[in-house]
């Protein structure tokens, strides 16, 4: 049957038969415009959220740090950069950041999530990857317990390019010293015509691939995100998605020690981001009926094989990120306790959420709630992590 004959049923019936999507059939479903269909494309996920993933809806107690927003690229997305010396730029020294690990630790956090701007100056001993090592080593000793969830992709290669080494030996180093998990964030979109635009300057489609599969080969889980609703076709999308799809086959057929835990759409927020793509994307909040629908396909497409998928509260709002509970999320993310590269770019949700307000948020769909850790093993609600 030729693809233009499928009807959005026969899809989603197949999916729910439990057989994969192509990348040209979700371009289907992210076209629908007519409300019966999204209704069905909504359902659909919903019903494969609750048999992937169950009824109950996870949460973690957890803090981001950022220790600098000093960086070398100009992504035109990107309003939390700044240059060195430049009004509000910032780098945390490692008193600083134990001091926010610390209060962390004590708020009850099982993970410190930590990402940087690519700062060039951050060195020790003349060696980038010295500078990383110390902070993650710093950490560790006084918090051994904590899940240290650090450093992009993109980190990766900065680091390595800066010292001459592979991918394989910065990531190893950074794992013998203590990071756990490795966030699948610069990804954007992935699809070079749109990284030319949105982050030249950043990694090749390729090269993240290549860093995230050489993490799983050492052992070490990631995450996966799509920075979405900007410049990207909902062709870009799914070849994106189809992307994700096959890195996370491959972990699963090659028996790699680690694989990706969950999936992150990361719609965009324009408000105080660079003008030239302010204009062009022409809005300054994510627009919620997209960033719903693409949820549900990415439930669909991806599910099967990243069954644990959670929206941004930060992006979309509290509201917004419980409507995508009933889209095909399973999980609500986490307190964060502060959070700086959204929040500069104008998004609205807030920088700090109460557990007792994601468990409310839950509750009111009706859901049952679970605290859980960065691989999704569910905790006791009371864990706290203890201080040495």
């Amino acid at each position: 049957m030729l693809l233009s004959a499928l009807t959005v049923d026969a899809i989603l019936n197949n999916a729910l038969a439990g057989k994969d999507l192509s990348p040209e059939e979700g371009v289907v479903l992210l076209k629908q415009t007519d409300p019966e269909a999204i209704a069905a494309i909504r359902e659909t996920a919903d019903q494969l959220r609750l048999s992937q993933a169950g009824d109950t809806v996870t949460y973690i107690i957890n803090r981001n740090i950022n220790f600098t927003n000093i960086c070398e690229q100009h992504c035109s997305f990107c309003a939390f950069r700044r240059d060195e010396g430049e009004d509000g730029a910032f780098w945390l020294n490692t008193a600083q950041i134990l001091e926010k690990a610390e209060d962390a630790v004590r708020r009850g956090a099982t993970e410190i999530c930590m990402q940087g701007g690519l700062n060039l100056q951050a060195k020790l001993n003349n060696a980038s990857l010295a500078y990383y090592l110390r902070i993650v080593k710093s950490i560790k000793e006084q918090f051994p317990h904590i899940h240290l969830h650090a450093f992009s992709p993109q980190e990766v290669q900065f680091i390595a390019r800066e010292d001459n080494l592979s991918y394989a030996q910065v990531i190893a180093a950074l794992r013998d010293a203590g990071v756990d998990s490795m966030p699948g964030t610069a990804a954007e979109v992935l699809d070079d015509e749109v990284r030319r635009i949105l982050c030249p300057e950043k990694i090749d489609t390729a090269t993240w691939l290549e860093i995230v599969e050489t993490t799983h080969q050492l052992g070490v889980p990631t995450t996966s995100t799509m920075l979405s609703g900007h410049i990207e076709t909902p062709e870009q999308q799914m070849q994106h998605l189809q992307k994700l799809r096959s890195l996370q086959q491959t972990a699963l057929e090659r028996q790699y020690p680690a694989k990706i835990s969950e999936f992150i759409l990361l719609p965009f927020v324009g408000q105080d981001a660079p003008k030239p793509l302010q204009r062009r994307v022409g809005r300054d909040q994510p627009i919620l009926k997209d960033a719903l629908l693409l949820t549900a396909v990415a439930r669909i497409f991806l599910g099967r094989w990243i069954p644990n998928h959670q929206p941004s509260w930060v992006k979309l709002g509290l509201a917004g990120a419980t409507e995508a509970l009933t889209w095909g999320c399973n999980d609500i993310g986490g307190t964060l306790m502060e959070e700086h590269i959204t929040t500069m770019a104008g998004a609205q949700g807030g920088t700090c959420m109460e557990v007792e307000t994601l468990q409310d948020a839950i509750a009111s769909l009706g859901r049952p709630y679970q605290q859980r850790d960065t691989l999704y093993r569910y905790l006791p609600t009371a864990e706290v992590v203890g201080i040495r």
